[in-house]
């Protein structure tokens, strides 16, 4: 791909579609094209920063008639379209529909012929949950249908844009899988028994479960805490969730009314977990619905087995030598799943081993970066950028 002068619009937090946005952008600047990173707050993830790396923040003034909440998708807009008239952006690239899209067609609109080719990624609760709102679902569909392109990390989610959102089938939809760092993500060298002694001195005996999260009511973290009381009648875990959202508090209740004090650690929100996913001995996720699962993508290819719900496009992700999916819902089966894997050293150790070999063959970043290099290229020579 010839070099190229890029924008990327996402969330600044940890979820998972500003990870993706931010891998992104800092592999094809590493790949010689100029990518300008816009978002409302400064990252949550620090980047290095360069002359083909740099970070936009949005701003929306307060003004009374706001009741203290500024207008932001106005704000982005007018920061998109000044950002892409400055530096001659020939393709912008929007992560999470819900208000990004709309944004960028606002942006668009007001640079007309000086306007980039735009690609908008969905990537879950955007079509699912927040998209399909009745406040939202008409003006959403128009303007990821105005996009130049459309991408999805799952086939799963590229059916249901169709159908809930209302995408017409006459647009193509191409799915590009999400990818993983594997070389930031990497297997422990070494097995450390202690590394979790000072979370839980009082519960030093037990198998480690991680879950990573934002707490969101699609995630279903309560089930979490009921796994941790089934479990414990048979095999002692240790559970260690990372990250904060709506529903924590609710978690926390729920952990001191099971008398789970000493077996539950609550850590917030992490910029950097990997070490704890590394000496964790199951990842495990009961949400809802995923559209791909990010999450569960790190901790395979830290060499951690995923458990969790047959739900959404997380099939596609967690193999069955890689883990455990069950049928929705059901915490006796996953309960049992966990209790067969982790009362097993050795069929732990294989599913080990094939976590970090599915997520190093099958999800690698570098191929990923292909597919969108070679989109943005499609688009770009198809689309010449006039300037005034």
């Amino acid at each position: 791909m010839n070099e190229r002068t890029l924008a990327v619009v996402c969330y600044p937090s940890l979820g998972g579609s500003g990870i993706v946005a931010t891998d992104l952008a800092l592999g094809l600047s590493a790949r010689g094209h100029t990518v300008h990173m816009i978002t409302t707050a400064p990252l949550a993830r620090a980047l290095p920063r360069g002359d083909r790396l740099r970070l936009h923040i949005a701003e929306a003034p307060s003004y009374p008639l706001f009741d203290d909440v500024p207008p932001q998708m106005l704000g982005l807009a007018g920061a998109i379209a000044r950002v892409c008239d400055a530096y001659g952006v020939e393709l912008l690239h929007v992560h999470y529909a819900v208000p990004h899209a709309a944004s960028a067609y606002l942006a668009r609109q007001l640079l007309g012929a000086r306007g980039p080719a735009l690609v908008t990624t969905l990537h879950g609760s955007d079509v699912t949950r927040v998209g399909v709102e009745p406040a939202y679902q008409e003006i959403t569909r128009f303007c990821v249908e105005t996009s130049d392109a459309i991408t999805t990390p799952s086939v799963y989610l590229r059916e249901r844009a169709y159908e809930l959102l209302g995408i017409s089938l006459a647009r193509r939809i191409e799915v590009i899988e999400n990818a993983v760092d594997t070389e930031r993500f990497v297997p422990a060298e070494e097995r450390d028994p202690l590394h979790f002694s000072a979370l839980f001195p009082a519960a030093a005996s037990g198998k480690t479960l991680i879950h990573v999260s934002n707490f969101r009511a699609v995630k279903r973290t309560g089930d979490l805490i009921e796994l941790v009381s089934l479990l414990n009648a048979s095999v002692p875990v240790r559970l260690v969730l990372v990250g904060d959202g709506p529903e924590r508090a609710a978690c926390e209740a729920r952990v001191a009314a099971l008398g789970l004090r000493e077996r539950v650690r609550f850590l917030g929100a992490q910029t950097d977990f990997t070490a704890h996913l590394q000496q964790s001995d199951a990842f495990v996720l009961t949400s809802e619905n995923e559209s791909f699962g990010l999450a569960a993508l790190e901790a395979l290819s830290c060499g951690v087995p995923v458990f969790g719900y047959r739900v959404g496009g997380l099939a596609s992700v967690v193999t069955e030598d890689a883990g455990r999916l069950v049928t929705p819902f059901d915490r006796g089966a996953l309960k049992r799943a966990l209790a067969e894997v982790l009362g097993d050293d050795a069929l732990q150790r294989r599913l080990s081993q094939a976590a970090r070999a599915r997520a190093r063959d099958r999800f690698p970043l570098q191929p990923t970066l292909d597919r969108y290099e070679q989109l943005f290229e499609r688009l770009c020579s198809s689309r010449p950028v006039p300037r005034e």
